[in-house]
């Protein structure tokens, strides 16, 4: 009897490895993150219908010999790729994790590009963290939640997933709160804001992401290992299927493109007028609506070049561009490029000239306390960067935006 090789994934994926002309698989998605990660599945093994080498290559159909011969190479290649993988996650589960009064964040590889996680709510937890200036530790697994969620958290080997419901978790443990200087008409605003972005405006990113701009994100998805590029472009494909589909089904995507497009400028214009010339969204202060929409806007202006998104974050609403930047330069000091002192203009810079610097993972991490170059431990407050200087009043600071107001 021959046997077929698969992957099975623990979201109800099976990846048929080892048949002749494609990858069969299919799984099911959480609506909070569509991008999907071949992580933490298991090598099965199925039997084949019709025994002998001679009903194999029957059930190849009429193809020539060769085309049937590269057909099983091919299979037999996937299903080594499959197995390499297997292994490498054996040797992550065997290592312990204790939740025990730390904060344990789960979610999507670093990218290749510098940027934190190609994943806005990803983004947007790690940030909130940092915000509220909470020690946590990432783990890079890519395993989802058992509600099919990404990212989410463990703490005291309790497990939560959803971004909103991490947040009030964490305010009923640990007393935290970024809104408790907001009255109750600016929470509703808050809310209504954070539904906006993440019901509305992120599906027309992520459409850009990983349907128009697929060739450009597939570069900045972290996979390493035999048949690297193979997979990386087996888990892009794949996941602008799932995107396209799960579109349809929310509804935003039974339009076309260019009235995808539309709603998407809509929304940044309407987050830009609710800005205006503030320092963050609800006022002076941080809340927590800050850390959501940073967390989708800098899809927008780092990991979509040369698109729609990006030309109107760093053109027309330069106020927004102003606004992420001062949020990255808070409260992540590691994340910096060589091209920090771009002016957001309409100028176009060659996509070769930049030079992006790693981001470091912190094993754990707080905001109060950080390291120098040399390993040294430095004194850090909330409103100051890695070197020890004041970022309460940005360089990037509103004299800016109201200079260029007048110009325009």
């Amino acid at each position: 009897m021959l046997w077929g090789v698969g992957l099975a994934a623990p979201r109800s994926c099976v990846a048929d490895l080892s048949r002749n002309r494609s990858l069969s698989l299919g799984w099911c998605a959480g609506p909070e993150e569509p991008p999907p990660a071949l992580y933490g599945g298991e090598i099965v093994a199925f039997p084949l219908a019709g025994g002998g080498a001679g009903g194999t290559m029957a059930a190849l159909g009429p193809d020539s010999w060769w085309k049937k011969t590269l057909y099983l190479t091919g299979g037999a290649l996937l299903a080594a790729a499959a197995y390499v993988i297997h292994e490498l996650l054996a040797i992550r589960k065997e290592e312990e994790l204790d939740s025990k009064d730390a904060i344990i964040l789960h979610q999507f590889s670093r990218p290749t590009n510098g940027v934190p996680s190609l994943s806005p709510f990803c983004l947007k937890m790690e940030t909130y963290l940092r915000m509220a200036d909470l020690p946590y530790q990432n783990y890079f697994d890519g395993k989802l939640s058992p509600q099919g969620k990404m990212p989410w958290i463990e703490y005291n080997h309790t497990q939560v997933s959803g971004t909103e419901f991490i947040i009030d978790f964490l305010e009923e443990k640990l007393g935290v709160n970024l809104n408790k200087h907001l009255g109750p008409h600016e929470r509703a605003v808050s809310r209504a804001v954070t539904k906006m972005v993440e019901e509305h405006l992120y599906w027309t990113l992520t459409y850009c992401q990983w349907v128009e701009n697929l060739h450009e994100t597939q570069k900045m998805v972290s996979l390493f290992g035999p048949f690297s590029d193979l997979l990386k472009w087996i888990l892009c494909h794949l996941t602008k299927g799932i995107v396209k589909r799960e579109m349809f089904g929310h509804g935003i995507g039974r339009f076309s493109e260019e009235e995808m497009y539309t709603l998407m400028e809509k929304d940044m214009r309407t987050l830009a007028s609710l800005l205006g010339d503030k320092k963050y969204i609800m006022g002076p202060k941080i809340s927590t609506v800050d850390a959501t929409v940073f967390g989708h806007l800098a899809q927008a202006m780092w990991t979509l070049p040369g698109t729609r998104p990006e030309r109107l974050i760093k053109g027309e609403l330069i106020n927004l561009a102003m606004y992420c930047e001062r949020i990255r330069r808070k409260f992540w000091p590691e994340w910096h490029h060589d091209d920090d002192n771009t002016l957001y203009e309409s100028e176009e810079s060659s996509e070769a000239s930049k030079t992006y610097s790693p981001l470091q993972d912190f094993s754990f991490y707080s905001r109060t306390e950080t390291f120098d170059e040399e390993g040294n431990s430095i004194s850090q407050t909330p409103d100051t960067d890695y070197t020890g200087h004041s970022l309460f009043d940005s360089d990037v600071d509103m004299d800016e935006y109201r200079d260029y107001e007048q110009r325009k």
